[in-house]
């Protein structure tokens, strides 16, 4: 419940406010992960990711 504490609203101004509050309270349903294909995931690179430390820069342009 909620109550105006000032002012005199009117029904217009109630009615968004209700419709906010409504709006907010409602359950959002998570998204589905988007579906990747097997042929877009072979091109990706498998393995450890990159990790920033000294020296990274060098190491990312030398054969694996």
């Amino acid at each position: 419940m909620f109550r105006v504490v000032r002012g005199v609203p009117t029904a217009e101004e109630l009615a968004a406010l209700v419709g906010a509050i409504v709006t907010r309270t409602r359950p959002v349903a998570a998204a589905a992960p988007p579906v990747v294909s097997r042929w877009v995931r072979s091109g990706r690179p498998t393995g450890a990711t990159p990790v920033a430390c000294p020296g990274a820069w060098r190491a990312a342009g030398l054969p694996r």
